[in-house]
């Protein structure tokens, strides 16, 4: 029996673990009606990202998606392909824009270089495949 075609157009590979992000997630999600999206969350102890052919400190050195033929899309591309997904064509289109793309590559370069800063994910912790996100600290 054939696996059905998923229904989603690009699954975006997140650090839940990063503020930033998933505000972005959640605003996406709202945006996610038709179910074109798909979001997979790279601090779950779940995550596999060798299923995709990629490694731990690629996902978490640079944005990446996937789409259901299984192909790989990385950088400020994810960024233009979800946003679509999302109907704001305008704005991918300024993502890809020839006189824009420069821009756009700079911010996502220095936004990919800070990202995991501000997430509480810490790749280190991982150990055989699995990944252990430290505990809210508790208030007594």
């Amino acid at each position: 029996m054939a696996t059905a075609e998923p229904n989603w157009r690009i699954k975006m590979l997140y650090d839940g673990q990063c503020p930033l992000c998933s505000r972005e997630v959640a605003m996406l999600e709202r945006r996610n009606a038709r179910g074109l999206m798909a979001f997979e969350d790279i601090a779950d102890p779940a995550f596999d990202p060798g299923k995709y052919g990629l490694t731990l400190p690629q996902v978490v050195g640079a944005m990446h998606a996937v789409r259901p033929d299984g192909s790989i899309v990385r950088g400020v591309d994810v960024f233009a392909e979800v946003y679509e997904a999302a109907g704001w064509n305008w704005l991918a289109r300024l993502l890809r824009w020839r006189v824009t793309r420069p821009a756009a590559l700079l911010g996502y370069n220095i936004f990919a270089a800070v990202r995991p800063k501000l997430s509480r994910f810490k790749p280190d912790a991982c150990a055989g495949g699995s990944c252990k996100v430290p505990a809210e600290k508790q208030v007594i």
